[in-house]
């Protein structure tokens, strides 16, 4: 009976979110759009992705190989040069990617100074470094959305325990917790990245860590709040005179009446993630230089306002981004906020 009854409420909220037509149609484009970005090596790469070489067969998507291999003499082959490619082709054959550009590829031989306006060659243009516009968007995009991804993965895991055990403690326990967020949260993000972007290397593990550290308050309030309205209902209390351990206590009656209130904050720590990222590339103190990113991308916009593609395909990619998140997350909290 439990499980029928476990699958109908899930029918049912799969029913409220497709009556959500906007939410639904968002999702399917918003997942759309991760499954062609994920595996963009494969779509949009300056390297083939399987080259028969006098009968061997290389795979450069994986492998790094140095030019001597294919009758060079540089360390690192540079696949689209002219050398290189006559040498495949009198020997071989070589895959190559439906767009043969990666995000750090520089045209060589554009058609006007850079930044160039969009072309047959460079479908959206090239930035102020001759790099492929449309490549880097979609690096830029698929490290947008696996950053936010883990961010608000992890702010969450941080986010419910804090928020549990201050909410079902209470007393002490939850005084100098309280008091220990508010000074946590007084603390200034931005020097702090400064200062440690001047110690250490600019990377995107580093830059994670520093913002799930300021990033898991907001949704520890959240679950505390719902703890401490549950802990002193009539069945709790029994079931602590039955013996029943805090842990399961937590996990199994407490934590599940605190899954609406978590969900329902699920978009804001999703999209505030997007965008927090967003605004420290645009100010320079988010991923390494050189890095595909959105922020980097409408900076350039910014910095180069003769070549209006470059702020335009940001804003769009950022805009369509956002409001697909939003839209999905409208759906998902009809779908779960009903009882």
């Amino acid at each position: 009976m439990i499980n029928l009854r476990l699958s109908q409420i899930t029918l049912r909220r799969i029913r409220q979110f497709r009556a959500n037509r906007r939410g639904y149609f968002s999702l399917w484009i918003f997942l759309l759009l991760v499954i062609i970005t994920l595996p963009a090596e494969f779509i949009t790469n300056d390297k083939p992705l399987i080259i028969r070489y006098k009968g061997q067969y290389f795979f450069p998507i994986f492998t790094e190989y140095p030019e001597s291999v294919f009758g060079g003499f540089l360390a690192i082959t540079d696949y689209r040069s002219s050398f290189v490619e006559e040498e495949i082709a009198a020997h071989g054959w070589a895959v190559w990617p439906p767009f043969r550009y990666s995000y750090r590829t520089i045209n060589r031989n554009p058609e006007i100074p850079v930044p160039s306006p969009p072309t047959r060659e460079n479908p959206l243009g090239t930035d102020n470094q001759a790099r492929d516009v449309l490549a880097r968007l979609i690096y830029g995009f698929r490290t947008t959305i696996l950053f936010s991804s883990l961010l608000t993965f992890f702010s969450y895991a941080l986010g419910i325990v804090a928020g549990a055990v201050q909410g079902y403690s209470g007393g002490v326990i939850d005084l100098v917790f309280q008091r220990f967020m508010e000074v946590w949260n007084g603390l200034p993000l931005l020097f702090i990245l400064i200062i440690l972007f001047s110690i250490f290397s600019p990377g995107f593990w580093l830059l994670l860590c520093v913002l799930l550290c300021f990033n898991w308050t907001g949704l520890a309030g959240v679950v505390r709040a719902e703890f401490l309205r549950t802990r002193n209902f009539t069945y709790i209390k029994a079931a602590k005179a039955l013996g029943v351990s805090s842990f399961t206590i937590m996990r199994k009656h407490l934590l599940p009446n605190a899954t609406a209130a978590a969900l329902a904050f699920l978009p804001f720590t999703f999209i505030s993630a997007i965008t927090l990222l967003i605004v420290l590339d645009f100010i320079g103190f988010g991923l390494p230089p050189g890095s595909a990113s959105l922020g980097e991308l409408l900076a350039q916009g910014r910095s180069n306002i003769q070549a209006p593609w470059l702020g335009i395909a940001g804003f769009l990619s950022i805009t369509i981004t956002l409001v697909l998140v939003v839209f999905i997350s409208e759906a998902a909290r009809d779908s779960f906020g009903k009882r």
